[in-house]
């Protein structure tokens, strides 16, 4: 079993396959057409092993374990539709068993003395974060490529993603293995990306899947009333929550050390304050930065009681990219929380506040989602 630190670190949206087909034949160079067509067939061999889920259900030779956590599936979809008016429409009604770890692998990369992340160009969804690739070697080719050019690189296996309403998303087997929380989470936040997608601004995009995701699971084990599962979900949030601090703290140091100070982390679109620092002197700091980071990330492991669910994340050489991930995650999740809170839980009303953040510039959005998570929800309340 992947403990859920685990998994939440491996629940990333991409958005790729046949939706990019409209555009593919308009683009010329082989790298760009090659690109798009493994991501077409790709998707469409997702496409074509889909089976409905009553289908494996009736199948004698499906196991119990898989038919329970089928089951469940639905149950967490239903409770999207009706409790978080999630658009569920035919998603999660099919189940593809990929006989593979991941469905695809994310590369990202940023250069060595900066944490703004390299972007990509797609039809559609406009600029994202990350390119995915449907073979875990294809993706590691296209990163040794931008290694050589001097890139900090990382590659993440990804369990689950959104076609953005496109497809009919079915259940993966990269997923359904994981526990009740933790599948609902993944459920959840996936169909939060039918309810709202911004074209080009991955971080607003991922921290409203989360927060809406995490704000459900927190309604869904209430409502079955399984105090011990919901104890367990908020400990896992309090370690994620953690564990994403140290991140932030690590990343704001290298932001300060390379000069990045236009960084979107702290709501700060001004020009960049230029470091007087030497490249020398800033490869030797951003070394003793993830020096520290590791060091505090054992002195977290330890207070916890030695909970090792993080260490395949820390296993890794660490760098700008693999950093730049958690904050495109849970930079802005706290401002949507705060969202929630100042609109008294009621789900409509929040939504409605995040499609009015959508109207605005990225920069403006993001500026005032940083605002809403420094704020208390009764500040907050009361400037609403």
């Amino acid at each position: 079993m992947i403990d859920f630190a685990e998994a939440r670190i491996h629940l990333r949206m991409v958005a790729l396959g046949l939706l990019l087909i409209v555009a593919a034949a308009a683009l010329s160079g082989c790298q760009s057409i090659g690109y798009y067509n493994q991501a077409i067939q790709g998707q469409y061999r997702i496409l074509a092993r889909r089976r409905p889920i009553n289908q494996v259900l009736a199948d004698p030779q499906t196991t119990e374990a898989l038919k329970e956590k089928l089951r469940l599936v639905l149950q967490v979809r239903a409770f999207a539709e009706q409790d978080l008016k999630l658009p569920v429409n035919a998603h999660y009604l099919r189940y593809v068993d990929l006989h593979r770890r991941f469905v695809v692998w994310n590369v990202h990369a940023a250069p060595e003395l900066s944490i703004k992340p390299k972007t990509w160009w797609y039809p559609v969804v406009g600029r994202l974060k990350y390119r995915g690739y449907f073979s875990e070697q294809e993706a590691r080719r296209y990163a040794e490529k931008l290694d050589r050019k001097g890139f900090d690189v990382y590659v993440e296996g990804v369990e689950a993603y959104s076609t953005l309403g496109w497809f009919a998303d079915p259940v993966l087997s990269t997923f359904i293995h994981h526990d009740a929380s933790e599948l609902a989470e993944i459920i959840l936040h996936e169909l939060a990306h039918q309810r709202l997608f911004v074209a080009g601004d991955t971080d607003f995009n991922e921290a409203f899947a989360t927060a809406v995701a995490q704000e459900g699971v927190r309604r869904w084990l209430r409502r079955s009333a399984e105090p011990m599962a919901a104890e367990n979900y908020r400990r896992s949030l309090e370690h994620n929550d953690q564990f994403v601090d140290l991140i932030m703290k690590a990343r704001a140091q290298l932001e300060s050390l390379y000069g990045d100070q236009n960084d979107e982390q702290h709501g700060n679109h001004s020009a960049p304050r230029q470091s007087t620092i030497p490249t020398t002197g800033k490869r030797q700091g951003k070394q003793i930065v993830i020096g520290q980071l590791r060091e505090e990330w054992e002195q977290l492991k330890a207070h916890w009681g030695g909970h090792t669910g993080y260490d395949n994340w820390f296993a890794r050489s660490l760098n700008n990219a693999q950093l730049n991930t958690i904050a495109t995650y849970y930079r802005l999740v706290p401002g949507f929380d705060r969202l929630v809170e100042a609109n008294g839980g009621d789900l409509e009303k929040f939504y409605q506040a995040v499609r009015s953040l959508a109207k605005l510039s990225k920069k403006e959005r993001q500026r005032r989602l940083v605002e809403f998570g420094a704020q208390s929800s009764a500040d907050l309340t009361r400037a609403h």
